[in-house]
């Protein structure tokens, strides 16, 4: 009884007189044409809501004399936050009683102050923490001032909104005291209660920017499980690019692949280790597996050629896999499936009845026996290039045929090594054809045929890899092309696996001026580069940089340094800041050509990191006039390194697009020649509308190289599309250059470019839903890159067999289902536009604009693929390339 009488009703009569009291200070406030209105109206609910409310706050802020009474103001308190608790639970609008509770903040903050301390005083800073969420000065963080002095009611009682504020509040607080050294427990004990309720009702992304706020980001594993793991990883993932500390960055990837190893997902959790570069976590992963999902990851780290280092132990099945072995068959089934298996002439490309010119009339009048050198050798490329790993063709395999024969001098060289394209992944059968050239009695012939064994086995290094055996004799040839191409074969064959045998005993050797030429010492470096790329090898970059402080300024001009520029710079890719030492190194060299190996080094090192400091940098360099063509040469890799940097995410993407538009309206010549190469490298094996139109009005630019480079640019990024609109920009241009020798030439490259694998091989070195870049595949373009710089020496010159190196990239853009044994199945998918589902709410749709089909499917640049129902399960969340399926033992769909 006693307690009723403590929580008594209030006094009518006082409470009557304290009514007319506040009912005249609000009189006294000028009324605006708002509040007039809004009194007209309120409903009678709201109205006897309001006069409740300021009942309420007249009842609070009452000053008791004995402390007995206290439990007045108590209860009006409880009363006053059941109001608002009741209403703050889900935000849509602001609540009524926070619209009615404005006018009383400020009196009630006043009246706080002078309160003596007690449980009614944190009963108020509650209250007031909660209105300072909608009422409390900007930039004040009042609300959370108020909630530290509050009492310990729980926070989740006041509802989502309120508890993200807070989150906001509490993160620039964090910010301000680390910033001053002061202390932030408090802030921690809140934090620890605000990420259980932020975990609990599907607000993960909330959880992961506050715990990134407070450096606390480690605290997310404990409340991570399988039902909540895909969208705290998605949103995680999807921060790292926009984290500038690498550091930071490789923290966060460690706790994704944790946490997918946490919840069963190896195939996630090895995507991620691959990412981070770290062979340990990926071999640890790799170990962990079992039966089918040990088979995918195998499939996985093929398909991106990560360096597993040795492997003894593994049984020969899993080594093939990752050596690619049964690439070969998988792909001739895609192309039965699809029905493109016949071969293709050159002339099938070129369609010269479409584009009709008075010069192509006048070609096709002249007599039929007249052969152009180097038309023969351009259609040796486009045979190359379109019967890509078809293992046959028109002009080349039939059996007498004298194509190779058709070539003259050096052309023999790369009519011989088409061979090699055309076997493609082919070992056993491309490797008896091939044997038969290498014994040839023509030295140009020979080195072809070795060139075309590295190419038959880019990539294909599994168990009974046949490259090293059949080139390694060749590498100490007396007859320096021979050399070369039996080096750059090993360079193509191997790239991406770290082989220590190529390095120790075959290549190393060879990297010295002592006895050879700058040109082998450079494509030995090459070769090397593509093989440890993203390896970091202290000892061949020190075998490197011993011939640049050896050689002599006229060595260091030689057009072919540059691949050795570009060897140590693949050694570091994507190593980000551990190229530190060498570039200082780099920096002590007097000669010119210094610049141009830092700039490589260093922009090979932070490869589609998104470095903005670095992207300032090269802008800067780009900026500079140099008019002298020896000193300025470093200026084109700068461009480059733009687009190297910023390939790594679309955002960066698009902001370099832009840059380019300026470089071109306002840069030196020298340094818009190297643009077409850039753009080419932003969108791979993806015509975009945007850069397409840009890259066909430089086309016809009146600068030689320009228009050359944008040539070629076309054919890179509509490589393997067969995309249409590039094919009728190109056989314009055949119209438009009939009569230059040079330009025609790379017309018919980039037509055989387009055509790659008739439409079924991509270079784009993103896979796995862009979560990757293949290091392999940007071996082979920034080959093809860098040699365009210097394209009269190189690719128009006796170097055009470079353009193979782009088969160190090459892999069919399919999605391919088979059962355990390896056999394929056909499977119902969904294949649509991706949609990017980080941080949403709830089970959003992960593609749009989607079609049904069943496998093999082909996947263009931006599209993603899922089952279309659940009678197999996959191996792996990432449908693309060769993925392994079973019988799913809880399926509810029927098998259609």
């Amino acid at each position: 009884m006693a307690d009723k009488k403590e929580v008594a009703v209030v006094d009518p009569v006082q409470a009557e007189e304290e009514k007319k009291k506040e009912s005249k200070e609000a009189d006294m406030l000028p009324k605006t044409k708002e509040d007039e209105e809004e009194e007209d109206e309120m409903s009678e609910e709201d109205r006897k809501l309001k006069e409740t409310l300021d009942l309420l706050v007249v009842q609070v802020m009452k000053t008791f004399a004995d402390p007995k009474d206290d439990a007045l103001q108590k209860s009006a308190l409880d009363k006053l936050s059941d109001q608002v608790r009741s209403s703050t639970s889900s935000m849509t609008s602001v609540p009524k009683p926070l619209k009615f509770l404005r006018p009383h903040f400020k009196e009630m903050k006043e009246f706080f102050a002078k309160m003596r301390e007690g449980i009614n005083k944190k009963l108020l800073s509650d209250l007031l923490s909660v209105l300072a969420m909608t009422f409390g000065q900007k930039d004040g963080r009042e609300s959370l001032k108020f909630r530290l002095s509050g009492s310990s009611v729980p926070l989740s009682s006041w509802g989502h909104e309120y508890i993200r504020n807070l989150s906001g509040e509490i993160g620039a607080e964090y910010n301000e005291r680390t910033e001053n050294d002061e202390k932030v427990e408090d802030l921690i004990k809140l934090v620890d209660e605000i990420i259980p309720f932020d975990m609990k009702h599907n607000s993960e992304a909330d959880a992961c920017d506050l715990l990134m706020e407070v450096s606390l980001l480690d605290k997310i594993q404990q409340y991570i499980t399988k039902d909540n793991h895909a969208r705290v990883c998605r949103y995680l993932l999807s921060c790292v690019d926009y984290i500038s500390d690498e550091t930071e960055s490789a923290k966060l990837m460690e706790i994704v692949a944790t946490a997918y190893r946490k919840c069963g997902q190896l195939a996630d959790s090895l995507r991620v280790a691959i990412k981070l570069n770290k062979q340990e976590l990926v071999r640890e992963i790799f170990d962990e597996s079992k039966g089918l999902v040990t088979k995918q990851l195998a499939f996985i780290i093929g398909s991106v050629k990560f360096p597993m280092g040795d492997i003894e132990d593994e049984d020969e099945e899993l080594l093939d896999l990752i050596g690619n072995e049964p690439l070969t068959e998988l792909y001739g089934t895609l192309a039965s499936e699809l029905d493109v298996q016949e071969a293709k002439t050159p002339e099938d490309i070129y369609k010269t009845h479409l584009a009709d010119s008075h010069s192509n009339r006048m070609q096709r009048s002249r007599p039929a026996n007249v052969d152009s050198a180097r038309k023969n050798l351009a259609s040796s490329f486009v045979n190359g290039f379109v019967n890509a790993g078809f293992s046959k063709d028109k002009m080349i395999t039939p059996k007498g045929s004298e194509w190779i024969f058709k070539n003259k001098d050096h052309g023999m060289i790369s009519a011989a090594a088409s061979l090699g394209m055309v076997y493609l992944w082919n070992t056993e059968v491309g490797g008896n054809e091939i044997d038969k050239y290498s014994l040839s009695k023509q030295d140009n012939i020979k080195a072809g045929a070795l060139l075309a064994i590295g190419i038959c086995c880019a990539g294909v290094t599994g168990s009974m890899s046949m490259a090293l055996p059949l080139l390694q004799d060749h590498v100490e040839d007396k007859n320096d092309t021979i050399k070369m191409m039996a080096i750059l074969g090993i360079g193509i064959a191997y790239v991406g696996t770290g082989n220590e045998e190529t390095s120790t005993d075959v290549l190393l050797p060879i990297i010295t001026l002592d006895g050879q030429t700058m040109e082998v010492a450079s494509i030995a470096s090459l070769a090397l580069g593509m093989i440890f790329c993203g390896t970091g090898n202290e000892e061949i970059s020190a075998a490197i940089v011993d011939v640049f402080l050896a050689a002599t300024e006229t060595q260091c001009n030689d057009s072919a340094a540059i691949y050795m520029c570009l060897g140590l710079g693949l050694l570091y890719l994507g190593q980000g800041e551990e190229c530190e030492a060498i570039l200082e190194m780099a920096s002590a060299f007097e000669n010119p050509i210094s610049k141009y190996l830092t700039i490589t080094v260093e922009t090979c090192a932070h490869a589609g990191s998104g470095n903005v400091l670095l992207i300032q940098k090269l802008l800067k360099i780009i900026s500079e006039h140099i008019e002298d063509e020896k000193l300025n040469r470093h200026q084109s890799v700068a461009v480059l390194g733009l687009a190297l940097v910023a390939m790594g995410e679309d955002l960066g993407k698009q902001m370099i697009v832009r840059s380019m538009d300026h470089i071109l309206q306002y840069a030196e010549v020298n340094v818009k020649r190297a643009v077409p190469i850039a753009f080419a490298l932003l969108s791979v094996s993806h015509p975009d509308v945007v850069i397409m139109d840009t890259l066909s009005k430089l086309s016809h630019d009146s600068d030689q190289e320009v228009s050359q480079n944008a040539i070629l640019a076309l054919g890179i990024i509509g490589a393997g599309t067969n995309n249409s609109r590039v094919a009728g920009l190109l056989r314009q241009l055949s119209s438009y250059y009939a009569r230059e020798a040079n330009h025609l030439f790379l017309v018919r490259i980039s037509q055989g470019l387009l055509h790659l694998g008739k439409g079924l091989l991509t270079l784009d070195p993103r896979l796995s839903d862009g979560l990757l870049v293949s290091k392999s595949a940007l071996c082979g373009l920034l080959t093809v890159l860098h040699s365009s710089f210097d394209m009269k020496n190189t690719i128009l010159a006796k170097r055009h067999y470079m353009l193979y190196t782009l088969a160190c990239g090459m892999r069919p853009r399919m999605l391919m289902t088979v059962d355990e044994k390896l056999n394929p199945i056909p499977v119902k998918v969904r294949v649509g536009q991706a949609v990017d589902t980080a941080g949403k709410a709830g089970k959003p749709k992960t593609i749009t604009g989607f079609q049904t089909h069943k496998t093999p499917v082909l996947l263009a640049h931006g599209e993603r693929a899922e089952l279309a129902s659940d009678y197999y399960k996959p191996m792996t969340n990432v449908l693309e390339g060769v993925v392994i399926v079973e019988k799913n033992p809880d399926a509810l769909d029927e098998e259609g």
